[in-house]
């Protein structure tokens, strides 16, 4: 039977790579007894990792969906990636939630990723639980992190529980709202024992059990005069304030806990009950002019927000329903495509397995196989109509690869399995170079892009070579010039006649080309004169220096000539292409590169080691600001100098580095670089002029 839509709690599981996030929904399945025992990353046994590429790199690529029930409540718990790489699946998991639980790193405090997370899931107005993982890590320490929370995301990130302390080692929690101890007493489900807090850490948990109170009584009017003149609070009042506050977004509760010993794990399933906020709660979901309420008899509008590809299944899609109830055997319409979809088998998961069930009602999340053309960003409603995607707003592919297939036979089968992978990722990029012909795949990270491939051939069975990253040049000139290109051809009856005259200034360096008919008294026919432009774009194509696009030119076509026999079409695009070339000659073209914005999270420690080798790249530093635990650092970057900044800034840092890139802007490449590169493109060398 479908959960009524107040009954349901959606969480998605987010925060930086190593925090811990697939232990912690390891702990919570077994706690919740959807599995019989826990499974590790490091041996690859978890529910969440059961992709290949995820169990060798001990890493989540892809959002792993779960759904269970507890304490009367079904909960849909999306565990996803930290791997800034592959943010795509997380973003996309906030879109269909009410709520996220951030886990911080115990050791390492708040990083990079988590506090990108942050600012998105506040931009989407979800409940925020934080969770402290790792307690049982050497040199783990609770209240450190807890200030790290309150400068990262505000001082109403407030403690509800704070670590028990048992013989230099975590032990249980202590309840600042109960004021009690709860000792664990192994790692099997439900053994905690409740008792008193132990008189050395009484003065502790009265300090924080007083900052809870203080954030709570900031929440009602009421409750703060009583607050403040001494009056008792209510534990129910606590509770119900605790949960407005964390539902409105007034509050964010801080708990903690050791997932890899499924300690906290018992209190975190209660507070997603209580304090977290269901589809009702969480209200309508404003979609350009529509409202969608969590209603299931309203007409249907459900979201693919993940599509996975398999060679044998077909198209996976998980679908959350915003307002309505999707049924077995029924029809349905993508907005997108405006075409029927015939809605199959509906499963939801449980753990490892499947569960098959009849319909998903509002507010529940699921899986449909084998819809035609549907994949994550459709909407299925049960009306045909316009809806937009969801806005991911996620960093656009700064890294490309070349790529062909070993077996020449396979081009094929390539590319269709390249395109239903990017269905999977739609961060990944394809596209084939029209300078060069070859098959160009784009992604946020040489390990975004080699996942994509090693996917390609376990799934698929098509292996590829791979050339190293292209940076995409381009052109453009420094002066006026003038071209004359002429077609003339005769070999035997009718020949081939064209004559162009052009005038060529730089315009922005960005800009397309502007291409303007200043012909008079009919030098060159009407009819001709589109030919010519389709020879000035040709030529721009492919530039006079490497074979780079050229951008930033005006064109005014200001004279020719035409025969009335042997003229035609393809003679004056000949002439232009012709024209082009030799203005572009003249004009004194001068070679761009892309220069990066690099955002580079590094511990303080790494600082100046980083800052050194990023201006040994021609990079220069635009400062630096506290990015949680960590200090990020904003440099200008030519891309030609970060093709294999991963692996250096991971020797610089240990493995503690994060960065992302960001496309700026086109300048100027260095003379000196400009000539290594036009030599290996193959151009003259007398054409340049850098």
């Amino acid at each position: 039977m479908p959960s009524a839509p107040d009954k349901i709690r959606n969480v998605a599981i987010v925060g930086h790579r190593g925090a811990g996030k697939t232990s912690l929904h390891e702990a919570l399945l077994y706690e919740a007894g959807v599995i019989s025992r826990m499974g590790t990353v490091a041996d690859g046994t978890t529910v969440s990792d059961s992709d290949e590429d995820e169990r060798e790199r001990a890493m989540s690529i892809a959002t792993c969906a779960s759904t269970f029930s507890w304490e009367g409540r079904t909960i849909n718990l999306l565990d996803t990636p930290g791997e800034p790489s592959f943010v795509a699946d997380a973003l996309s998991a906030l879109h269909v939630c009410e709520a996220a639980i951030f886990v911080v790193n115990a050791v390492v405090g708040v990083e990079v990723q988590t506090v990108r997370l942050w600012e998105r899931a506040r931009e989407l107005d979800l409940a925020c639980l934080l969770y402290v993982n790792m307690l049982d890590r050497e040199r783990a320490d609770f209240f450190a992190v807890l200030e790290q929370l309150k400068a990262s995301f505000g001082p109403h990130v407030v403690a509800t529980e704070v670590p028990l302390e048992g013989e230099g080692e975590i032990a249980g929690v202590i309840d600042l709202v109960d004021m009690c101890a709860l000792r664990q007493q192994g790692p099997a489900r439900g053994a905690v024992a409740q008792e008193e807090i132990p008189p050395a850490q009484m003065e502790r948990a009265q300090e924080y059990r007083e900052k809870l109170m203080d954030e709570v009584s900031e929440l009602s009017d009421a409750l703060m005069e009583r607050y403040l003149e001494g009056e008792q609070i209510e534990h129910a009042e606590i509770v119900a304030a605790l949960k407005e506050g964390t539902n409105h977004g007034s509050l964010f509760p801080c708990v903690c806990g050791a997932a890899t010993r499924n300690l906290g794990t018992g209190r975190l399933l209660g507070a997603i009950v209580e304090d977290l906020p269901s589809p009702v709660k969480h209200g309508e979901l404003a979609i350009g002019a529509r409202k969608l309420a969590p209603q299931p008899g309203a007409p249907l509008h459900a979201y693919v927000f993940k599509t996975r590809a398999d060679a044998y299944a077909g198209r996976v899609n998980l679908l959350r329903v915003f307002q309505g109830t999707l049924r077995h055997d029924t029809q349905v319409y993508n907005s997108r495509t405006h075409g029927r979809e015939r809605i199959g088998q509906i499963v939801r998961f449980a753990g490892a397995g499947v569960e098959h069930v009849g319909e998903l009602s509002a507010g529940e999340i699921g899986a449909v196989a084998k819809l035609k053309e549907t994949h994550a960003g459709d909407w299925l409603l049960a009306q045909d109509g316009e809806l937009r995607a969801l806005s991911l707003r996620a960093p656009a592919p700064v890294m490309a690869f070349a790529v062909s297939p070993k077996s020449h036979g396979d081009e094929e089968k390539m590319l269709s399995s390249l395109r239903r992978l990017q269905e999977e990722d739609p961060l990944i990029d394809l596209h084939r170079d029209p300078q060069t012909g070859e098959q160009i795949v784009g992604g946020l990270s040489q390990v975004h892009v080699e996942v994509l491939l090693e996917r390609l051939r376990r799934r698929f069975g098509v292996e590829v070579e791979c050339k190293p990253p292209r940076v995409p040049y381009r052109e453009t000139i420094r002066r006026s010039a003038s071209g004359h290109g002429r077609h003339k051809k005769q070999s035997g009856g009718r020949g081939q006649f064209g004559d162009c005259r052009i005038e060529i200034e730089p315009t922005d360096a960005e800009a397309e080309l502007e291409f303007i008919d200043q012909i008079k008294g009919g030098v060159i026919p009407a009819s001709f004169i589109p030919a010519v432009e389709k020879g000035v774009r040709e030529a721009m194509s492919a530039g006079v220096l490497a074979g780079a696009p050229v951008r930033g030119v005006r064109v005014r076509l200001v004279d020719g000539a035409y025969h009335s026999v042997d003229s035609s079409e393809l003679a004056f695009k000949l002439a232009g292409v012709a024209a082009m070339r030799e203005a572009l000659r003249a004009a004194d073209p001068v070679l761009l590169e892309p220069v990066m914005l690099v955002r580079v999270s590094v511990p303080e420690e790494c600082v100046g080691d980083v800052i050194g080798d990023l201006s040994s790249r021609r990079g220069r530093p635009q400062g630096m600001a506290p990015a949680g635990g960590l200090t990020e650092i904003r440099a200008e970057v030519p891309m030609a100098e970060l093709l294999s900044y991963a692996g250096e800034l991971r020797s610089i840092t240990g493995g503690r580095g994060d960065y992302t890139l960001e496309l700026l802007r086109y300048e100027e490449v260095p003379a000196q670089i400009a000539a290594r590169v036009i030599e290996a493109a193959g151009a003259p060398s007398e054409a340049a002029h850098v």
